[in-house]
């Protein structure tokens, strides 16, 4: 039973830590499931950073607990009940194809609904052998010392949410890590693309019958769409889904157009040096901040952007639009600085580290 605590518990804290290392970011996907297409609970937005930090800290925590014996019979009754409200949300993110990335494990795995569900039922199937059998272990003291480490651990697990949240991430799971080369990524995305197809739902008139097959087998088939064939197409329901996975990065949305509608994307990526100042929430920031942020930036070599999501920001530098979910992914902080040296990620920094 030993061994098998400590993998869940380990389990657990890795799925925390990596959230925790990155709060923002699991709060915009926790915005995603408050949203009107998912279970459409707007007034739970406003506290998806705290639910965030909330469900980050614990799972660190009680992972941690459960390696140490502290607690154990609470502890496991928490991880359970986390277990059973992460698999309802995964079942429903698979079932209704709503959230295609769940965020189990931030963007350092990413999972699919039905892969997460999975990992949620094998853990709960876990925690309840541990549930049946925690009280064959032999009880172990040395309480000063457990206690200690998890003094310790709480310790740093704040400083690791609060750099997250105030400044950029401890670790960076994200695509747009310091070191990537964007253009060679645009290649690759290029090289490799995902295919799609379309997908038709049919209904029989005669019978009522309903099936699904996609674009090629519908044109294959004559006796789905003949003159006189009972099959008929039920509009609202067709789907692009795809078919093969292609080279999969989020610089493919990496795309940053001016206030005259021309793609500046190629330019700044060509660029011996390129300095984008950007926000995906311009109305939560200051003129003063922007006001500063521009003053400095202004002296910078190279290509210098304001990147914002309406285009109307910068006062003294050029303006540009990106989308806002776009530009959330390359860095958590509002406003933030991009540097670029021939499409190269150089620095990433909060507009205050700045």
């Amino acid at each position: 039973m030993a061994v098998l605590r400590t993998i869940v518990g380990l389990i657990f804290m890795i799925s925390g830590f990596v959230k925790a290392v990155d709060p923002v970011g699991f709060s915009f996907k926790l915005e995603e499931y408050f949203g009107a297409t998912v279970f459409n609970l707007p007034f739970l937005e406003q506290f998806s950073m705290p639910i965030a930090i909330l469900i980050s800290g614990l799972e660190v925590v009680l992972g941690l607990m459960l390696i140490l014996k502290i607690k154990l019979k609470p502890v496991l009754l928490w991880l359970i009940s986390l277990c059973v409200f992460f698999a309802f949300l995964t079942f429903y993110s698979a079932y209704f194809n709503v959230v295609t990335d769940c965020g189990c494990f931030g963007d350092a795995v990413r999972f699919t609904p039905w892969q997460s569900f999975t990992k949620d039922i094998l853990l709960l199937l876990l925690l309840l052998v541990l549930w049946f059998y925690h009280n064959q272990e032999k009880s172990t003291p040395n309480f000063k010392l457990k206690y200690g480490i998890l003094a310790l651990a709480i310790l740093a697990l704040a400083w690791v949410i609060s750099r997250g949240i105030f400044h950029e991430p401890l670790i960076d799971f994200r695509d747009y890590k310091i070191g990537t080369d964007l253009r060679a990524e645009r290649k690759n995305i290029a090289a490799q693309p995902s295919e799609y197809k379309t997908f038709y739902v049919l209904k029989n008139k005669r019978t009522g019958e309903e099936k699904k097959v996609n674009q090629d087998d519908y044109l294959a088939d004559k006796s789905l769409w003949a003159t006189d064939s009972p099959w008929e197409i039920q509009s609202g329901k067709t789907t692009s889904e795809i078919v093969k996975e292609g080279y999969r990065s989020e610089i493919s949305k990496f795309k940053i157009i001016d206030i005259q509608g021309n793609d500046l994307t190629d330019q700044i990526l060509n660029a011996p040096e390129s300095t984008l100042v950007s926000s995906y929430k311009p109305n939560a920031v200051s003129p003063e901040t922007f006001a500063k942020i521009e003053e400095k930036v202004k002296a910078k070599k190279g290509m210098v952007v304001g990147v914002s999501t309406t285009g109307t920001v910068f006062q003294s530098i050029k303006n540009a639009t990106m989308d806002g979910t776009a530009i959330k992914t390359i860095a958590r902080s509002n406003p933030f600085v991009l540097t670029l040296r021939y499409g190269i990620i150089a620095d990433k920094r909060s507009a205050a580290d700045y």
